[in-house]
């Protein structure tokens, strides 16, 4: 990235050559030199200690595991000694690093009313404070895990499993991130909040980096949990009491690490499904984004109706807990009209057969219904092949699913995201720039056979550019060619 920095990949062994900075490490790969994380790396040879005390490679790459140290202890116990000693260390650092930041930023910008609002530091600080509360119990329970007089002994996994359902305070953090960023740049474009918040990191004694510095940590630090519990699991034997608990540890941080990131994309999408509704016209009643935060699946059905049967070609849009029904405009096929909605909550699927059914008295093909419980209303669909009805089917359980598993995890958006995402969308809306259609539901209508003519022409040329063009005629040419008298 930086003329200054270190380029590496997975597999190379960087020569240390200034270790000073515990961020940043100065090193060399063959006759490169740079600055280089510490933190992306693993120290295999401690120039501290003797060479003989680390692993030697026998034939086929493998390590040598019959050599012994103290106590019966094999090269690998004492790799996991090493990797060990690591996560203990770091989380003590890390503990310190959010200390720092609570008392030496928040506390500090708390007793300046004049010039941070409460909503200002929740958005520059997030919920690091809830962070580093729960912090300090993980690392006292890891403590009371380690092995003191063996720590290849000590039994962490344990600790990693009971605080899981905890670290998941981590996706409200790096989901504010951004915004802390936006918000950080805003402010230190002005002289007095550069001054202070440099003041507040040389009170502190904090190492010379600047708070957006400081405040990625924490995202650092939960994406690190799963590579750590990788490298303890390479070094703990099958038999070792700890392995089940690192190797069940390794799963669940990798689950917590892979919630986050769909959270992150769920928050994404709201912005998305805001600008959608936007487009649409003549909307009515609730926002989607009141019960809504996913689209599961879209497509065209025909609806059949009571009393009449009357067959309705219509666009349909499943998010979780409702399905939105839009008309298609005649002659703009990119432009949707709100037509109604279904609340998914109330509603079964039922697998309609070929042939003629019984409660519409019509013949149907590749058809469905939706039948709600308590009012006992029965809508029924018809799509036009039978892999289309099965994609469909397929993704009212994808709805189901998807609903029970917000309610296990606790998945939820805030009113203020659901208010600003539509006031995003309002704010494009009026700007005067043309309604966009987001991409999953753009790539279906553009595969329509209709043809979009621009709006902001007049009416006559409208019709000019629809009309196809005629070839020119070669009549006067022929008369020309023809006539025996000219000029």
């Amino acid at each position: 990235m930086d003329d200054q920095e270190l380029g590496f990949k997975a597999g190379d062994v960087i020569e240390v050559m200034d270790a000073t900075n515990k961020e940043w490490w100065w090193g060399r790969i063959l006759d490169s030199e740079g600055w280089f994380p510490a933190s992306f790396v693993r120290l295999r040879v401690n120039q501290d200690e003797p060479m003989e005390d680390y692993p030697l490679k026998v034939e086929g790459g493998k390590e040598d595991d019959s050599r012994r140290f103290g106590m019966g202890q094999t090269t690998k116990d004492q790799m996991r000694t090493n990797v060990i000693n690591e996560i203990i260390s770091t989380e003590r650092d890390y503990i310190k690093h959010l200390k720092d930041i609570c008392e030496g930023y928040i506390k500090q910008c708390r007793k300046r009313a004049d010039m941070f609002t409460e909503e200002q530091l929740k958005t520059i600080f997030g919920n690091i404070e809830d962070i580093y509360r729960c912090q300090k119990k993980f690392v006292k329970a890891l403590e009371k895990k380690f092995n003191k007089d063996h720590p290849h002994l000590s039994e962490v996994g344990s600790c990693f499993l009971e605080y899981q359902t905890e670290f998941q305070i981590y996706s409200e953090y790096c989901n504010n991130h951004p915004n802390a960023c936006m918000e950080l740049s805003r402010l230190t474009k002005v002289n007095k909040y550069v001054y202070f918040f440099e003041a507040c990191r040389l009170l502190q004694k904090m190492i010379d980096i600047s708070l957006d510095g400081f405040l990625l940590t924490p995202v650092q630090k939960i994406c690190k949990y799963p590579l750590q519990l990788a490298e303890l699991l390479k070094y703990t034997n099958p038999q070792h009491r700890d392995f089940k608990d690192v190797e069940a540890a390794l799963n669940a941080m990798k689950n917590v690490a892979r919630l986050i990131n769909e959270r992150k994309r769920r928050l994404e999408n709201i912005d998305k499904i805001a600008q959608w509704q936007s487009s649409i016209e003549d909307w009515e009643g609730e926002d989607v984004l009141v019960r809504s935060s996913e689209l599961i699946y879209s497509g065209e059905l025909a609806k059949i109706s009571h009393p009449q049967a009357k067959s309705q070609q219509r666009m349909f849009f499943l998010f979780d807990h409702q399905l939105v029904c839009c008309k298609k405009d005649l002659l703009r096929r990119d432009i949707l009209y709100y037509k109604s909605r279904i609340n998914m909550d109330d509603m079964e699927i039922l697998d309609v057969e070929d042939g003629k059914d019984k409660d519409f008295n019509i013949s149907v093909k590749n058809a469905f219904k939706l039948h709600c419980r308590d009012t006992e209303e029965v809508h029924l669909f018809c799509a036009k092949k039978p892999e289309q009805k099965q994609r469909w089917l397929k993704a009212f359980e994808n709805e189901r699913r998807q609903v029970q598993l917000d309610q296990e995890t606790g998945f939820s958006i805030t009113e203020v995201q659901k208010k600003q995402a539509m006031l995003n969308a309002s704010k494009q809306h009026h700007a005067g720039k043309p309604k966009a259609v987001t991409r999953p539901y753009y790539d279906f209508l553009m595969r329509q056979k209709h043809p979009t003519l621009p709006t902001t022409l007049p009416q006559q040329q409208v019709f000019m550019l629809a009309e196809p063009k005629r070839k020119p005629s070669n009549f006067w040419q022929n008369i020309s060619r023809l006539t025996p008298f000219r000029k």
